[in-house]
């Protein structure tokens, strides 16, 4: 069953959120991931304005998702977002129907 990676993200340092953006794919491509979304145009519908960068990546499965987080290649690109940015993330198991 796939899983999703989902980021709230706050970018405090454009600059230095390049150099996260150049390296995290290198982590979600090695895994299997695939981003479905990451930043771009929203409209928040309902509840309060979504003011955050957001970022949805799908993976093949939870463990693969939590894998790719855990990496080498993604800790590289965590420390360079260390000081640009800060943010929720989470994994989560995707729908199957029954």
């Amino acid at each position: 069953m796939p899983a999703y990676m989902v980021a709230r993200v706050n970018v405090k340092d454009p600059v230095q959120y390049e150099e996260y953006k150049k390296l995290a794919p290198i982590a979600i491509n090695k895994y299997g991931g695939e981003y479905l979304t990451r930043g771009g145009a929203m409209d928040t519908l309902e509840g309060e304005t979504e003011t955050q960068r957001v970022v949805i990546v799908k993976f093949p499965d939870y463990e693969t998702a939590r894998k790719c987080y855990d990496s080498r290649e993604y800790s590289r690109a965590r420390a360079e977002r260390e000081n640009a940015a800060t943010g929720q993330f989470i994994i989560l198991d995707g729908y199957q129907p029954a």
